[in-house]
């Protein structure tokens, strides 16, 4: 079954290559986006869990959005993200659950955080992690405007909370006033910073300040396991400052509106031609991909 899944995967690319070659044929690219499909349909759910080996691909997973400050047309790209991942989950019947959402004077989205609580979610969900850029191109121009938007996952343990002692002279807590129309959302809001790692996360959707500050250490405890998997440490206290990956350096995906509304995921070169698609929440090509591609080799 592997096998076939590579195969199919091979073929796409292939097919992706020969469109470069052809200045893009459209018609040969979409052969690319239908082969693509097919690896996705192969890899239904049951498929794609046995395939999710990662220590904490089983968990649930806090999906972060922020968008890059200062730009407007970025706050609205951040709020159709949002309503990406929710039609997503939504069309598998998965609890996608909006906990924290932060609105601009001009109604678009500053930072959102969305929580999926059922098993494999940081699994499906973990490729989403990086910057994903949205280009918008002038008609009869060369110039392009892009809107960046960060896309962060973490583990949301469905169970009992990670076994973690973090010592509290390490910690710094605080209660930030958060640039939002929603001011009675965030008076109880909580920031936690590591301060050994510089690791910092924030919780905002509670009704309390112990509830934000609970589930914010929640939140520290899982992104700190995360990085010490990453760099090979046996413990936290072994993380080093330095080497921690900052998700704005990761080049996640590009979405063109124009001449061909397309999508490029830059971690795995899979092409989509269906720019109003994916954002209609059908990014199975897109996470059966990255988890073949972690499968080939062996990533958390």
């Amino acid at each position: 079954m592997l096998r076939l899944h590579g195969k199919l995967a091979e073929e796409a690319k292939l097919i992706t290559e020969l469109a470069e070659i052809d200045a893009i044929n459209y018609s040969i690219f979409k052969q690319a986006y239908y082969a693509s499909l097919d690896v996705s349909k192969s890899l239904d759910n049951y498929e794609m869990s046995r395939l999710l080996v990662g220590t904490y691909d089983m968990e649930g997973a806090s999906l972060i959005i922020q968008a890059q400050p200062g730009g407007h047309n970025s706050e609205i790209w951040a709020e159709q993200l949002l309503g990406m991942y929710i039609k997503w989950a939504n069309k598998h019947g998965y609890r996608g659950r909006i906990v924290e959402k932060y609105t601009s004077m001009n109604n678009g989205v500053l930072s959102a955080a969305i929580e999926f609580e059922f098993e494999y979610a940081y699994g499906y969900l973990l490729g989403e992690r990086g910057v994903h850029h949205k280009m918008t191109f002038q008609k009869g121009s060369v110039h392009h405007e892009v809107s960046s938007v960060i896309v962060d996952v973490i583990p949301l343990f469905l169970g009992s909370p990670p076994d973690l002692q973090i010592n509290d002279d390490d910690l710094i807590i605080s209660s930030p006033l958060l640039p939002s129309q929603e001011r009675n959302l965030t008076e109880h809001a909580v920031s936690i910073q590591h301060i050994p790692t510089g690791v910092t996360v924030l919780s905002s959707g509670e009704r309390s300040y112990f509830a934000n500050k609970i589930k914010a250490l929640n939140r520290l405890k899982a992104k700190l396991l995360v990085i010490a998997k990453e760099q090979g440490v046996s413990d936290v206290g072994s993380i080093k400052m330095n080497a921690i990956t900052n998700a704005w350096q990761i080049d996640a995906r590009r979405y063109a509106s124009h001449p061909h509304k397309q999508v490029q995921d830059v971690k795995t070169g899979i092409q989509l031609p269906d720019l109003n698609s994916v954002l209609n929440g059908n990014i199975e090509p897109l996470i059966g991909a990255h988890i073949n591609m972690r499968q080939s080799s062996d990533t958390i």
